[in-house]
This record gives structure tokens, C-alpha cells and sequence, in this order.
């Protein structure tokens, strides 16, 4: 199971409406510290997948959703559980430390 692509208009029925927790990776093309952790998410989407669902949106494409989230600076990534954000963090981190974090979150 790869990422998932979010959008503005699917966020509510793939984030909000999940029945699993959803993290939420706010990026876009230009931003060096997105494509960096990109892998990482890619690799733990597979690793997780029975716990986590791991989505990105593209706050160029889809700028509702971010901007309601008042989402200032990227990469930002949201947990959302229970279709509520839960836990958030700010910039890349290694590998490693991100699957600490999301197993401490659920």
C-alpha cells in the first residue's frame, strides 16, 4: 500500500471518515524538506499499513483545507483519529524518529 492522494474535495470522506487513523503529510513540489521525507512515508505507509493510513496533500492543488488548518510552514504532518487532529509534527525527520513518533501517537 502506497501514500494516499487527498484532495480538497476528498478529505472529509478519506481523512475525516476513516475508520482507522489517518496521517496527513501537507506538502508541495517545490518544498526540498517534503521530498525528503517522501520515502520514509512511502516505506511506512507499507510497513503500518494494518494501523495507519498515510495520505499527502499537495497544498498548491488543494489550498481549502490547509488554509482551514491554518498549515504555515512544510513539510506539516497531521495524525487525525477518530476524524479529529490528534498529534502534529513540523519538518522532515529521519525515518526512524517518524515511526517513533506515529507508534508513541497510536
Amino acid at each position: 500500500m502506497a501514500t494516499v492522494e487527498v484532495t480538497d474535495s476528498s478529505f472529509e470522506t478519506d481523512v475525516l471518515g476513516s475508520d482507522k487513523p489517518v496521517l496527513v503529510d501537507f506538502w508541495a513540489d517545490w518544498c526540498g524538506p517534503c521530498k525528503m521525507i517522501a520515502p520514509a512515508l512511502e516505506e511506512l505507509s507499507d510497513e503500518m499499513k494494518d494501523q495507519i493510513t498515510i495520505a499527502k496533500m499537495d497544498i498548491m492543488a488543494n489550498p481549502d483545507v490547509p488554509g482551514k488548518m491554518g498549515v504555515q510552514s512544510i513539510p506539516y504532518l497531521v495524525l487525525f483519529k477518530d476524524g479529529q487532529p490528534a498529534a502534529n509534527m513540523r519538518g522532515a525527520v529521519p525515518k526512524g524518529q517518524l515511526k517513533n513518533w506515529l507508534e508513541g501517537e497510536l
